[in-house]
C-alpha cells in the first residue's frame, strides 16, 4: 500500500501534528506501507516533487507535535484556476491541471491522499477522486479540516484554531504593555478572519479570561482598566461609527488608552467600495480572495478612530503569523490525534471525505461528504461566551 500526504493553503497550528498522528495510526493498522509527502501542497502534486518517509520519520513520529508549520510544505495553488497554473510553470498550455494532477497520482501507484487543509484544499481533493474514478482509478481521499478562522461548513471545530486564539491572546498580553509608552493611545490588535470572525471573539475572550487572572497596581500605571479589551468588531456585526467614536472617547477621557480587537475583514466591503470608487485596482490572490496585507484594513480603522478619540499615539499590530505559526496545544492536539486516526481507519476501509466534527451530527467525529464541505461558515455571535465578553466590556 502506498500513502501521501499533502497539505496546502496558509499554515495552522495542527499540519505537522496531524502528519505525526497519521503515521502513529498507519504504523500500527498498516505497518508496511510506503508514506510519501507531495512537497509545498499541490504545487508538489503537479510537478512530481515528493519525498519519501524514511524509518527515522516513521519510529520519531511524536517529534512531529512539537512543531508548528509543515514538513512537507504548502502552497495556494488551485488545480481550477488553469490560468495561475500554467502561469506559475506547473502546467503546459492547453493541459488541464486536475488532470495532471490526477495522471501523477496515477503514476506514483497512490492508494491513499490525505488532504490537510481548508475547504478550498479538500475540496480539490474530491474532484481529484471523482476524476479518477470516472477514469478508471481507485483512489480513497481523506481529508483533515484545517484553518484558524474556523470557518468550514459543516464542521464545528477546525484543527489548530484553539491554538491560534490561545497564541493571539498571549501576543497581546505583550502588546498590550505599550499603553505605558504614551498618554491617549490607541491600540489595535488585527486579528485573521477574512469573512468569519471567531477567531477574533476566541482570541479576545482568551486573553480576558487570562487578564482575570493577573495582579495589577492600580496605585500605580498598572490599572487592570488600561490593559483591558474596550471593543471587539468582527465581519458578521454590524456597528455605527460615530455612536462608537463617542463611546470610546468617553473611555479614553477615562483611563488614557483604548484597546480594539478586530477581524482582518471588518469593514472589509465598505474599504473595496472606496478604492473602487477611487478607480483604485483590488489586489486579488489567485483564489480571487482580496490581499488584506495589501488593502490592510487595520490601518484603515486606526486611521478613522485616531481622530475622533484624538489620540496621541497609535499602534496596529498583528497576530496572525504568530499564532498560526505555533505547535498545537494539548486541548487541539487531542481533538488532532482522534480525527487522524479516525481518518486513517475510514482511509483503510476505502472510504473517502473529510474527518470531521460534524455540525449536522450533533458535533460528533464523522466522515462528512466532500459535497457538503464549503467555505464561509460565519461566526455564530449569539454565542453566551461571546456575548458575556461584549456585556464586560460595555459594547452591549
Amino acid at each position: 500500500m502506498k500513502i501521501a500526504f499533502l497539505t496546502a493553503g496558509g499554515i495552522a497550528p495542527c499540519l505537522s501534528s496531524s502528519i505525526g498522528a497519521l503515521i502513529e495510526k498507519y504504523n500500527v493498522i498498516s505497518p508496511d506501507a510506503i508514506m510519501i509527502g507531495y512537497l509545498n501542497g499541490y504545487q508538489g502534486l503537479l510537478t512530481g516533487n515528493f519525498i519519501e518517509f524514511p524509518e527515522s520519520v516513521k519510529s520519531k513520529f511524536s517529534t512531529l507535535y512539537e512543531f508548528g508549520g509543515s514538513p512537507i510544505g504548502n502552497s495556494r495553488v488551485k488545480l481550477t484556476n488553469v490560468d495561475d497554473c500554467i502561469k506559475r510553470g506547473y502546467v503546459k498550455p492547453g493541459e488541464d491541471p486536475l488532470k495532471v494532477a490526477a495522471e501523477q497520482l496515477k503514476k506514483d501507484k497512490i492508494d491513499i491522499l490525505h488532504t490537510i487543509g481548508g475547504d478550498d484544499t479538500n475540496t480539490m481533493a474530491a474532484q481529484l477522486s471523482f476524476y479518477l474514478k470516472e477514469n478508471g482509478y481507485d483512489l480513497t481521499v481523506v481529508g483533515l479540516p484545517k484553518t484558524v478562522d474556523n470557518d468550514v461548513f459543516p464542521i464545528t471545530q477546525t484543527l489548530g484554531a484553539w491554538t491560534a486564539a490561545e497564541q493571539g491572546a498571549v501576543f497581546f498580553e505583550n502588546i498590550a504593555n505599550e499603553n505605558t509608552t504614551s498618554t491617549r493611545q490607541l491600540i489595535i490588535h488585527e486579528v485573521m478572519g477574512r469573512n468569519c470572525g471567531w477567531l477574533t471573539a476566541k482570541t479576545a475572550f482568551d486573553y480576558r479570561e487570562r487578564l482575570k487572572n493577573r495582579t495589577f497596581f492600580p496605585e500605580m500605571l498598572l490599572d487592570q482598566r488600561r490593559w483591558d479589551i474596550d471593543a471587539v468588531y468582527i465581519p458578521e456585526m454590524d456597528f455605527e461609527f460615530q455612536s462608537e467614536v463617542e463611546r470610546l472617547k468617553k473611555r479614553m477621557d477615562e483611563k488614557d488608552g483604548i484597546n480594539i480587537f478586530i477581524s482582518e475583514g471588518a469593514g472589509l466591503e465598505t474599504i473595496v467600495r472606496e478604492m473602487e470608487m477611487d478607480g483604485e485596482e483590488v489586489p486579488r490572490d489567485a483564489f480571487g480572495h482580496v490581499r488584506l496585507d495589501e488593502i490592510n484594513p487595520g490601518q484603515w480603522f486606526a486611521q478613522k478612530f485616531a481622530k475622533g478619540l484624538n489620540a496621541d499615539k497609535v499602534l496596529v499590530q498583528k497576530s496572525g503569523y504568530f499564532a498560526r505559526s505555533a505547535k498545537p496545544n494539548l486541548q487541539d492536539l487531542d481533538l488532532i490525534k482522534k480525527s487522524a486516526f479516525f481518518a486513517a481507519e475510514q482511509a483503510i476501509n476505502g472510504l473517502s471525505g473529510v474527518a470531521g466534527l460534524d455540525d449536522n451530527e450533533n458535533e460528533t467525529l464523522s466522515l462528512i461528504d466532500f459535497k457538503r464541505i464549503k467555505g464561509g461558515k460565519p461566526f455564530d455571535y449569539n454565542k453566551s461566551w461571546f456575548n458575556q465578553l461584549l456585556t464586560e466590556i460595555g459594547q452591549n
